[in-house]
């Protein structure tokens, strides 16, 4: 399982769901699924996602045996 970080970085650079989605491609659902664990993103996905915050992809999603 995937636990994720983007609710977090999200408040911490004020961002909306909406706001996220289009900086990276995909759609505000995507991003709500994603949050809600839903979803786990592809490896570009991911990728996208620590480009838009700067950080390393492992900052962001964490692998949960």
């Amino acid at each position: 399982m995937i636990r994720t970080k983007l609710k977090e970085y999200r408040a911490k650079y004020n961002m909306t769901q909406e706001d996220l989605a289009q900086r990276v491609g995909v759609r505000r659902e995507t991003i709500g699924n994603l949050e809600k664990g839903r979803y786990n993103p592809s490896l570009v996905l991911a990728w996208r996602f620590a480009q838009a915050f700067s950080v390393p992809i492992e900052e962001i999603f964490i692998i949960e045996a």
